[in-house]
């Protein structure tokens, strides 16, 4: 179930029947679900479900399920299943024959890409690269020939890292940057990746943020 990237008003009236009406919710931090949920007077169960417990509690989730209890699965902020540990779950309950059910909602790789400029007609969505620098570059070598704009995750220690990798391994290309998306002090800056680096303070980047490339076969003459 995807919940607010940010601004709490971001929720669907659907989102909210189901998480008034779910026997349990399962969420990534018990403490940031619980402040949604009291902002709009839902009392409700809550267990957490995160990336470093899910092959512990998906089992127990699972029984539950087959109980005939509904579970609401939500993320820290968002579309649960882009980048997190929802993937984990889900199969494990269609492999069960337990039906999974959408309820769409904020995102904030296509929130990004909508307001960026780049082309929105074809993208390709890359998550998060590696953390550790040989093997991201690897990775973005093999992404040199791409076409489709690109969409990618960083933390904000590894943001101007990244950016220079990008500019060694794919020259200058039109870019755009957004971070802390809905809230109040989102942010989106728009050029090439030389022009972004100058624009980011060193030690002042904070935040999840959104890379948007354009592909190769999108670059300007």
């Amino acid at each position: 179930m995807a919940t607010p990237i940010g601004n709490l008003e971001d929720i669907t009236l659907r989102a909210l029947r189901i998480l008034k009406e779910a026997h349990l919710i399962a969420c990534e931090d018990t403490r940031r679900t619980r402040k949604l949920l009291l902002h709009y007077g839902i009392r409700k169960g809550l267990i957490s479900y995160y990336d470093y417990n899910k092959e512990r509690r998906a089992p127990w989730l699972i029984r539950k399920l087959l109980e005939n209890k509904s579970i609401a699965l939500v993320s820290d902020a968002g579309t649960p299943g882009i980048s997190d540990p929802a993937f984990y779950l889900v199969r494990l309950a269609i492999d069960q024959g337990i039906e999974v059910i959408p309820i769409p909602g904020p995102n904030a790789a296509l929130s990004a890409l909508i307001s960026s400029g780049l082309p929105t007609d074809r993208f390709a969505f890359e998550g998060f690269l590696p953390s550790r620098p040989g093997p991201r570059r690897r990775r973005l070598k093999e992404l040199a020939e791409e076409q489709r704009t690109m969409i990618f995750y960083e933390s904000p220690h590894r943001l101007l890292a990244t950016l220079k990798d990008m500019v060694d391994i794919w020259g200058e290309r039109r870019a755009a940057l957004a971070k802390e998306l809905t809230k109040k002090f989102e942010g989106i800056i728009r050029g090439t990746f030389s022009e972004l680096s100058k624009q980011i303070s060193p030690g002042k980047v904070k935040g999840e943020w959104v890379i948007l490339v354009e592909g190769k076969g999108n670059r300007r003459s």
